[in-house]
């Protein structure tokens, strides 16, 4: 058996002194790499690493002021620099829940024009603080829904007229007077043109911006309703007077109509192939089709087979409302063909700047 020999006292000092020296090395390396964190952090801070500084995202904050109090009625904050306006729309009707985007109009300036929902939100950014101011557009409807309720109506209310309810003519003198053929084709020409309006609307058009006013649709229901219950009513009439020169006009007016209802129809699929297909960089030339030739002489010849149509219309039947009627929409459509074509000048100007804008003799 061996005995286990305790260490003596010399042995004992040494090891001990040995772990003294240990500690305190460990404690002089640890003041070295307090003394080397001072002198780091003295000569100045460290920079974040790129990463980082590429990660922070600067978020503005709209003010939305009313138009006509100057009075400050929300402010949108934490508003990305990849939104749009429609965004900022949104987020207001949140806060303000009486007022739903489509009848929201935000304007950078007082006196300045509405502002599109697709434009960002950078763009106007001046500083992070945007200032926008807001007018109430008031209650607002679908354009498919403006032009199905405003072209729905006249085709409803010339049937109406048409089968001579006894509440509107008398039914003996109805029954006596014979109908000319006129009245059956000015029925089936004006049911034709609206017809065609409801399937462009449909399936051919493309709206954008999606909503106006329902103010504008009830003026503009005024209008054709109003004028459809007057021309129905005289053409329809038990004591309607042919036109003057018989058959032979009737002839060659619906032979006009309908070809200004082709053409009329084959430009809009023009317009609306351009604008489905994305290339806007060029006017829309003519095709093989005969109908589309009208490019050629004119930036709008959608507005000048439509006046056609109610010009022949009103050769065809011969009455006074229709005249009038087809008096109001040449003016009309000769507006908006002239506010069309100056924006066709600035956008085609090479491919526009020979060409009337509806009528091809007046440039």
């Amino acid at each position: 058996m061996f005995k286990r020999q305790n260490p003596s006292a010399p042995e004992r000092s040494k090891d001990l002194t040995a772990d003294g020296g240990a500690l305190s090395m460990s404690h002089n390396d640890s003041r070295s790499f307090f003394n080397l964190s001072q002198l780091v952090l003295s000569a100045g801070q460290i920079k974040p690493s790129p990463a980082l500084k590429h990660s922070k995202i600067t978020y503005f904050e709209v003010e939305i002021v009313d138009v006509q109090s100057k009075k400050q009625i929300c402010i949108v904050d934490k508003v990305p620099p990849a939104s749009t306006l429609l965004d900022v729309k949104h987020k207001f009707h949140k806060a303000c829940p009486q007022w739903y985007p489509s009848r929201v109009g935000l304007q950078l300036e007082r006196k300045g024009p509405f502002l599109k929902d697709s434009i960002s939100i950078q763009s106007l950014a001046a500083s992070s603080i945007i200032t926008l101011y807001f007018t109430d557009l008031g209650q607002q409807v679908g354009w498919t829904t403006f032009f199905l309720t405003e072209y729905t109506g006249p085709l409803l209310i010339y049937l109406l007229f048409y089968i001579r309810l006894s509440t509107i003519y008398d039914q003996v003198e109805s029954r006596k007077n014979f109908r000319h053929p006129v009245v059956h084709l000015a029925c089936f020409c004006h049911c034709l043109h609206y017809i065609r309006h409801l399937l462009e609307t449909l399936f051919v058009h493309k709206f954008s911006e999606g909503h106006t006013p329902l103010k504008n649709m009830i003026k503009g229901c005024a209008f054709y309703w109003g004028f459809t219950s007057w021309i129905a009513y005289y053409i329809n009439h038990p004591r309607y007077t042919p036109p003057s020169f018989g058959h032979k006009q009737v002839f060659y007016a619906a032979l006009a109509f309908l070809m200004c209802e082709a053409g009329n129809h084959f430009i809009n699929v023009a317009l609306a192939h351009q604008t489905n297909s994305g290339n806007r960089t060029c006017f829309p030339s003519p095709t093989y089709n005969p109908f589309t030739w009208l490019f050629l002489l004119v930036s709008c010849p959608n507005y000048t087979y439509e006046a056609g149509s109610w010009i022949s219309f009103t050769v065809m039947t011969q009455t006074l409302p229709v005249g009038i009627f087809a008096f109001l929409m040449v003016i009309q459509m000769s507006l908006w063909a002239q506010k069309k074509h100056k924006l066709y000048l600035k956008r085609f100007y090479p491919e526009v700047r020979r060409k009337a804008a509806m009528i091809p003799i007046i440039f």
